[in-house]
């Protein structure tokens, strides 16, 4: 059972930057590992503020695609939105934009668990 207020349709967002510290470095724009966090990071906040005491979430499984490049100084923001809970798994939906495109679309599912010790 997941925490009261945890619910499909449930959305984070999170952005960042590109610089030198996210790109990367053959090509100078921003890397798909960054794209992925920043992806990973949206759907966390979405349920950060809904879990009791004691839990966190984790990521569990990622499958996303990076569809365009985004140069340095471009902001990239990351939507999240909760389609689908399996106990204590969440399945999001991802994506991400930089001003003027979508530069990657996918799903990222979450674990809601209690760390021991």
């Amino acid at each position: 059972m997941v925490s009261p207020g945890i619910s499909p349709g449930l959305k984070g967002e999170k952005q960042t930057l590109v610089c030198e510290h996210n790109v990367a470095n053959h090509v100078g724009k921003f890397s798909t590992p960054s794209m992925i966090r920043l992806m990973e990071q949206a759907a966390s906040a979405g349920v950060d503020d809904y879990l009791q005491d004691g839990e966190v979430s984790v990521g569990i499984e990622v499958n996303v695609r990076h569809l365009a490049a985004a140069d340095i100084g471009a902001t990239i923001v990351a939507h999240a939105e909760l389609i689908e809970i399996e106990r204590n798994h969440l399945t999001f939906s991802v994506d991400a934009y930089d001003a003027d495109k979508k530069i990657g679309e996918g799903t990222h599912k979450r674990a809601i668990i209690t760390p021991r010790g």
